[in-house]
Order: structure tokens, then C-alpha cells, then sequence
């Protein structure tokens, strides 16, 4: 009899399928260094771990993929190497364009505002007291993808009556820390970066001082349209329902909140404005 017990148990055992692990990879691009954001991004990861394990009863793990630069990162959610991932307004509105199927997860909540600002920055013994000062000046930006370090700058620049043309050279460098450490060295005579990369270089001492503030959307969290329907959904209602202070603190904002296409509408304005390039 207890032979045949364990042998009922046994096959019981064989034909129940083992609950397999939900692998998710979440990708970023390296708008600053990669081993900072490393340090930034993973302790969110975990707690995204832990709330959608709970939520979907099964094991979830999360591996994080860093871009080398913000077109790889944008080809990679198209090409559904990434799962879900964290971009800039403007590598969102490209990546919906490519494919309309992403899914738009949630933005991140800065002081309980989805707006943040970028800075136009200088030396901090420079003569350029605005930007009015920049013509016949060197700029550096960042990635010709990024919001702020491309987009927002240029068009706050023609707002103001500087073109392209006017300046004596730009150039795009890529990371916001790169674009800071140039003007900082004096590679450049300005340029535009996020202001959190701005105040953490001028806490470490770099010498640089801002003449122009403007506004951006703060960033969406967004799903490849490759992914199953119920991880999305669990992990939007997961995002949304963070308040671990720990991972919050580390990515420097308080929370996220529901997002719609129409919250980066003035995105979209910003990258259709050519005014900067004109002749």
C-alpha cells in the first residue's frame, strides 16, 4: 500500500510542470555613466521583483540591460530585446512612431509634478551672463536623441534668437555628464544637460554656473509591444503603487503616475520645430 502511495505521489509530481520564473529585462541607455545607473535603477528592479511576484504568485526576475546610446536603446524596445524600459520623452515619441503597439506604463512623478527642468549651462568665470550672450559662441549637446540635450535646448535657443548658423560650432556628445564636463573644461562655451546632472557635477566641483532654465515632461516607463498582456498589467498597477522611500530616493523622484500620448504633446511640438536649423 505504501508502495503504491508513493508511486501515485511520484508520477503526481512528474506530470505537475515546475512554475517557471517570469524573466523580464528592463532597458536604459547611458544618459549618464552606466555603472552610476546601475547603482541608481537596480534597488526599483527589486522592489519590481518582490510587489509582482506577489501579484502574479509566480517568481519574477528582472535583468537590467544598458544601451550603449539612446538609438541602440530605442532599436532594442523596438526589436523587443527590452521588455519594459525607462526612456526620455523623445525616445518614447520615436519608439511609438516605429511601432504604435508600446505601451505607455506610467511617468515618473517629480514633487508630485510631471515636469522637471533642463539647464543651459557656462563656465563659472565666463562673461555669458544669458543666451543672448551665445552668439558666436561653441555649444555642446547631448544626444541627438535627447530631449533636453537636443530638442528642448534648440527650440528654447530659436525662442531666443539663436540659430545654428549664429554659433561658432556645436556639437552632440552624448551623455549629459559629458556635455557638463566639457563646458566645465572649457572644451565648449555652453551647453544644455538635465539639471540633476548639472547640480551633482557642481556639487563635486566642476565649475559651472546656469544662465537658462526650461521645462521638460518627466520620464515614461514603457512596455515592448512584444510583452504578454497580464506582465503588463501587473506591472503597470506595480509601478503605480510604489512608495519604497529607498528606491524612490535613488532615482530621485517620489513616485508614478498614470500617463496618457497627450502628456508629451509639447515633446512632440519641440521635435517638429526646425527654427534652430534655419538659413
Amino acid at each position: 500500500m505504501k508502495k503504491y502511495c508513493l508511486g501515485l505521489l511520484l508520477t503526481f509530481c512528474v506530470q505537475q510542470p515546475a512554475l517557471a520564473d517570469v524573466e523580464l529585462v528592463f532597458g536604459i541607455y547611458t544618459s549618464d555613466k552606466a555603472t552610476a545607473m546601475v547603482k541608481q535603477f537596480r534597488p526599483m528592479l527589486n522592489v519590481i521583483e518582490t510587489k509582482m511576484t506577489s501579484k502574479l504568485g509566480e517568481p519574477v526576475q528582472i535583468r537590467m540591460q544598458i544601451s550603449k546610446n539612446y538609438q541602440e536603446g530605442l532599436n532594442d524596445l523596438i526589436d523587443g530585446k527590452f521588455d519594459f524600459a525607462r526612456f526620455g520623452p523623445a525616445s518614447y515619441i520615436l519608439a511609438k512612431e516605429a511601432n504604435p503597439q508600446i505601451t505607455l506604463l506610467a511617468m515618473e512623478s517629480n514633487n508630485g509634478s510631471k515636469t522637471f527642468n533642463g539647464v543651459i549651462c557656462v563656465h563659472s568665470n565666463s562673461t555669458i551672463e544669458s543666451v543672448n550672450d551665445l552668439k558666436g559662441k561653441s555649444f555642446a549637446f547631448g544626444d541627438e536623441n535627447s530631449t533636453i540635450g537636443r530638442y528642448l535646448s534648440q527650440a528654447y535657443l530659436a525662442q531666443h534668437s539663436i540659430i545654428s548658423k549664429q554659433l561658432e560650432h556645436y556639437s552632440y556628445l552624448g551623455r549629459h555628464d559629458k556635455v557638463g564636463t566639457a563646458v566645465a573644461t572649457e572644451q565648449f562655451d555652453a551647453g544644455a544637460l538635465k539639471e540633476n546632472t548639472f547640480k551633482k557635477l557642481v556639487k563635486k566641483g566642476a565649475p559651472l554656473k546656469a544662465i537658462a532654465y526650461f521645462e521638460n515632461v518627466t520620464k515614461p516607463w514603457i512596455a515592448s509591444a512584444t510583452l504578454d498582456e497580464k506582465i503588463t498589467i501587473s506591472l503597470q498597477e506595480t509601478l503605480l503603487s510604489i512608495t519604497d522611500p529607498n528606491a524612490l530616493k535613488a532615482i530621485k523622484k517620489d513616485g508614478f503616475l498614470l500617463a496618457t500620448d497627450s502628456d508629451y504633446k509639447k515633446i512632440r511640438m519641440a521635435m517638429a520645430d526646425t527654427q534652430f536649423f534655419n538659413e
